[in-house]
């Protein structure tokens, strides 16, 4: 911390030290929007004695209000939920849920007890037979017990993850081609309206075919269902991307443009040096929404292709049928729900470290 200069007044160097704090809370102020926390901020700021009355008015506009919401929403959920009759019971209400969310994490911490012991017993036995100099006895198996349902929550971010990453790839390069020529622009733009609504449903069949026509071997680095997810999650993904990128780059301001050309930047430097930086905000807006766009696309992809991840989860305990499927599934929901909201948090934690946008 910086000293006060000795010729401050005492209540100059007050105020000075008091001017520090508020800088220093408007700084964590940018990471609290961005990790979904923004409350703190008056809450530090009433500590500081910036207005407490006021920034305790706007900790209940941010924290208050939405918890409020949230309790409400539980009520009536709590209230609704007996009086409507499916054909495995009762609507589940909140209580139903999370005790059902409890049974979930503990067969989990079951199923991660039992493949612990599996690879114990196989390490005991493979060090035994080396000792006994039989190494050609020794054998290394995968665990092939029933994925527990943090194995499939991992499974699905994975795969989003994968389809996401293939669609950056394609959806930037051709983003900035459209951008910065109108014939790319022209030619592309047809497709773009063509393919963009087409839903992930209809594309799952024909990348299944695909799939299986060209990747024939059983012991490669990615299931087949894995793939299908995955590139079913790319070509329903890629758009916003594309679209957002190629407004970024066509929205330049023309005079940056025209110094470009004066210097006679080479078309790897003008990308690299001037396109990017000025597009990057709305690169990452489209990176966003196609992140939001695949997460959603996923779950159906997962159903259908039976890749063992929350959409296998669903569909499993929808086929499953018993008392508590339904509570299960509303588990789900909740899970997709809030591992997405992280999602978008953290491509928007990226965007603030790589732009000076202020979108959220």
């Amino acid at each position: 911390m910086a000293a006060i200069d000795p010729s401050f007044s005492p209540d100059e160097a007050r105020e000075a030290r008091r001017a520090r704090r508020f800088t220093r809370i408007n700084k964590a102020d940018n990471w609290f929007r961005v990790i979904g926390i923004a409350w703190m901020t008056p809450i530090l700021r009433a500590i500081a004695g910036d207005n407490p009355a006021a920034q305790m008015r706007e900790v209940w506009k941010l924290l208050g209000v939405p918890v409020v919401a949230i309790i409400a929403f539980l009520m009536a959920w709590a209230w609704l939920a007996p009086q409507v009759q499916t054909s495995l019971g009762a609507v589940p209400g909140p209580a139903q849920v999370w005790e059902q969310a409890v049974v979930l994490h503990e067969d989990a911490v079951r199923k991660g007890q039992s493949e612990d012991a599996f690879y114990e017993r196989q390490d005991e036995r493979n060090a035994k037979l080396i000792a006994e100099g039989r190494e050609d006895r020794v054998k290394w198996r995968e665990y092939t017990g029933a994925p527990s349902y943090y194995d499939q929550i991992w499974t699905s971010i994975q795969t989003v993850f994968f389809g996401f990453l293939i669609a950056t790839a394609f959806a930037v390069p051709l983003g900035i081609m459209a951008g910065l020529s109108q014939t790319a622009n022209s030619a592309m733009n047809p497709m773009i309206q063509i393919f963009k609504p087409v839903s992930p449903l209809a594309w799952l069949p024909i990348v299944t075919m695909v799939v299986s026509a060209t990747y024939t071997t059983d012991d490669g680095w990615f299931t087949k269902s894995f793939l299908t997810s995955a590139i079913t999650v790319t070509l329903c993904s890629l758009w916003p991307t594309l679209i957002n990128t190629a407004l970024g780059v066509a929205s330049i301001d023309k005079d940056l443009v025209n110094v470009s050309r004066v210097l006679k930047m080479s078309t790897y430097t003008k990308i690299t040096k001037l396109v990017l930086p000025s597009a990057l905000p709305l690169i990452f807006t489209g990176l966003r929404l196609s992140l939001g766009v695949g997460w959603m696309v996923l779950i159906a992809a997962e159903m259908l292709a039976q890749n063992p991840g929350l959409g296998k989860f669903v569909w499993d305990e929808f086929q499953n049928g018993s008392s508590n499927s339904l509570a299960k599934i509303m588990v789900a929901v909740l899970t997709i729900g809030i591992i997405g909201f992280f999602l978008d948090r953290l491509m928007y934690a990226l965007q603030s470290m790589f732009t000076f946008s202020n979108n959220r």
